[in-house]
């Protein structure tokens, strides 16, 4: 029974894990930012990995185009080597952050859902305006 259990677990893990999407984001050649357009569903979230230097104003600026419920949609900025840990808890402080960079690295810009629209899976499709200088 405990087998089943732990497997059942390790299933669900595995499985939230697989519903997490990547991208590596590049600006196109002589700019300093870019525009993304993407979607969330469910409790499945997106990271945005970007190249930075310690002392670089990052600003990200959140806003939801659609969503089948409430658009509750926001974002987390992870700094190099995080285990999850953010350094900006959109939740929390809002949908647009301006701060330089603490350090040198591969910052994760994680953008997920919350509450029912988490829970009952709904789909939210959002606008992300990126830049550092």
């Amino acid at each position: 029974m405990k087998r089943a259990l732990a497997a059942v677990a390790a299933l669900a893990l595995t499985s939230a894990a697989w519903a997490q999407e990547r991208t590596e984001v590049q600006f196109a050649k002589g700019n300093f930012g870019t525009m993304i357009e993407g979607s969330i569903e469910g409790d499945a979230y997106h990271d945005y990995l970007l190249g930075a230097r310690g002392g670089q104003e990052l600003f990200v600026e959140l806003d939801v185009t659609d969503s089948t419920g409430s658009g509750t949609v926001y974002f987390n900025i992870l700094p190099p080597g995080s285990d999850g840990v953010a350094i900006y808890n959109g939740s929390m402080d809002g949908t647009s952050f301006t701060q330089p960079l603490p350090e040198d690295g591969v910052y994760t810009i994680r953008v997920y859902q919350m509450g029912n629209d988490k829970d009952a899976g709904k789909t939210s499709a959002f606008r992300m305006d990126l830049s550092i200088q």
